[in-house]
């Protein structure tokens, strides 16, 4: 083993050590993981919140048990992969040692430390973004026209994890066609490539237009709800937060890539980073959808400062571009992670305010950070929710519906009396089985909308009762109560399809 390799497989397994660490036992998993975990008992070709290969992931961590380290131990591997990535761009390149550990440094010592700990789309994302600009780098040094296909799976992969990926490409699009890399278009291997991306995303195509284009209403209702609260200020911001200890490195790259002659074959990585910006603020778009666009410009921008450093007085610079990343890690370790209590964040409120942390989807400030917010009551109410059940002689004939998808998930993933929570949120609405006849119905409510749930429903049982309610304050659905109904007076199953059909039918007319 050399001795890059050994300093490689470090960075790695310090990757690894730190994702687990940087999260406080005392939260639970983030709501958006309860669904996504729930997808792998619900394999399909798409599903109205995201495409399939997130549910892919989720089956492996099933087959595995799974158990939270199986849960954390993918996203955190997406990262280290994009720094493996990062790395042999630098070594491709002809980057040398000093290049590598810096670049290492940025992209390890990043917001990807906070994206990698939860088990969403994004982590993945990032990955599939930085191995297609790869993929490019390759076709361009060497013409070799196997890249044109590999990045043609590469995109298919991205696309069928994440749609924002589709961002990429209409960023790249006419930044192709203003560099002299445009003669790619009158190459047939290239639209080969087209024909092989196209054919292996079809099935989520075909299963989008099955169903009406769930992601036309999706992005309708992410565009009134939470995109009408995006401040195009606020989003240049974070793009600068993001990657804050490798910053001079990303713009020593875009220089370098734009002005600096062995690099001129690559100028239109320029371009297409303006582009795609400028399509991002257009589009209002959340500042995170942005970070998949930053990693391989580290490449160019430690390739580039390794080169230039060498001589005279610059050699001196070279151990402070080291120290930046590790410096700023600092602070960004005391307020990034959830590894403070709730009641630590509440007393020291100002820093927390003052990075805007405490700002919400909604466009207001709460007591902690959505997402740590979100990452607190599921055990409970699962546990509370798991007692309920229990209780009722006639288990089998009970549907649990919740309000939103992170209560019926984080039920499904804790339960331990086999419940399968739903709700007419998101993916579940998909997910009723109607081939029981239920005569027992458990009420998850959000706080806000539980105050009318027994006066509207009680009439239809002959016994409701409020079984209990989310204690933790600092969480998100604090307050969400628990409704127990028996002995149903109606037909459950005839109403639920009319509820279900009512929610479809918005879909399709949006």
């Amino acid at each position: 083993m050399n001795k890059k390799t050994f300093i490689l497989i470090g960075f790695i397994i310090l990757k690894f050590i730190l994702q687990y660490v940087l999260i406080s036992p005392e939260y639970d998993l983030q709501r958006d993981e309860y669904l996504h975990l729930d997808q792998a008992n619900h394999l399909a070709w798409g599903y109205l919140s995201v495409p399939p290969v997130t549910s892919w992931f989720s089956y492996l961590i099933l087959l595995l048990g799974n158990s939270v380290f199986w849960v954390k131990f993918f996203p955190a591997l997406f990262g280290a992969l994009t720094l493996l990535i990062v790395w042999k761009t630098i070594e491709l390149l002809k980057g040398n040692l000093y290049a590598l550990i810096l670049g290492a440094l940025c992209v390890l010592f990043s917001c990807l430390l906070r994206l990698n700990t939860l088990y969403q789309p994004n982590s993945f994302d990032v990955l599939c973004w930085t191995a297609f600009y790869y993929v490019l780098i390759q076709y361009i040094t060497a013409e070799n026209t196997k890249w044109l296909f590999i990045g043609g799976v590469v995109f298919a992969f991205g696309f069928l994890n994440k749609y924002n990926i589709v961002f990429l490409f209409l960023g790249l699009v006419p930044a192709i066609l203003l560099s002299q890399q445009r003669k790619i278009l009158a190459k047939k291997e290239f639209y080969f490539a087209l024909i092989l991306g196209l054919i292996l995303i079809l099935p989520n195509l075909y299963w989008q237009y099955s169903n009406h284009f769930p992601i036309v209403h999706h992005m309708k209702e992410l565009a009134e709800t939470q995109l009408v609260n995006v401040d195009r200020a606020n989003f240049l911001k974070e793009q600068i937060l993001f990657f804050i200890g490798g910053l001079l490195v990303i713009l020593a790259g875009l220089y370098a890539v734009l002005l600096y002659q062995p690099f001129k074959k690559y100028q239109l990585f320029f371009g297409t980073f303006v582009f795609t910006l400028l399509i991002f603020i257009y589009f209002k778009a959340k500042a995170y959808y942005a970070i998949g666009l930053y990693p391989i410009y580290i490449a160019f921008g430690a390739v580039f400062l390794s080169q230039i450093l060498n001589n005279g007085w610059k050699r001196f610079l070279k151990p402070v571009f080291i120290l930046i990343p590790i410096l700023f890690f600092i602070p960004m370790y005391d307020i990034a992670f959830p590894n403070k209590s709730p009641e630590y964040i509440v007393a020291h409120s100002e820093k927390y305010k003052k990075m805007g942390m405490l700002r919400w989807e909604d466009g207001k400030d709460h007591h902690l950070p959505q997402d740590f917010a979100d990452m607190l009551g599921w055990k409970e109410l699962a546990r509370k929710t798991d007692s309920l059940y229990a209780l009722l002689p006639n288990q089998k004939e009970t549907i649990v519906i919740c309000d939103n998808y992170g209560q019926a998930g984080a039920i499904n993933y804790y339960t331990k009396k086999g419940i399968k929570a739903v709700s007419f949120n998101a993916d579940y609405l998909n997910w009723f089985d109607l081939s029981i006849r239920y005569k027992n119905l458990i009420r998850v409510k959000d706080f806000e909308e539980n105050d009318k749930e027994m006066k509207e429903t009680s009439p239809y049982f002959e016994s409701s009762v409020i079984g209990g309610e989310v204690t933790n304050q600092y969480a998100r659905g604090y307050r969400a109560r628990i409704f127990v109904f028996t002995n149903a007076k109606i037909d459950i199953n005839k109403r639920l399809e009319q509820e279900i059909n009512e929610e479809k039918n918005k879909i399709i007319n949006d």
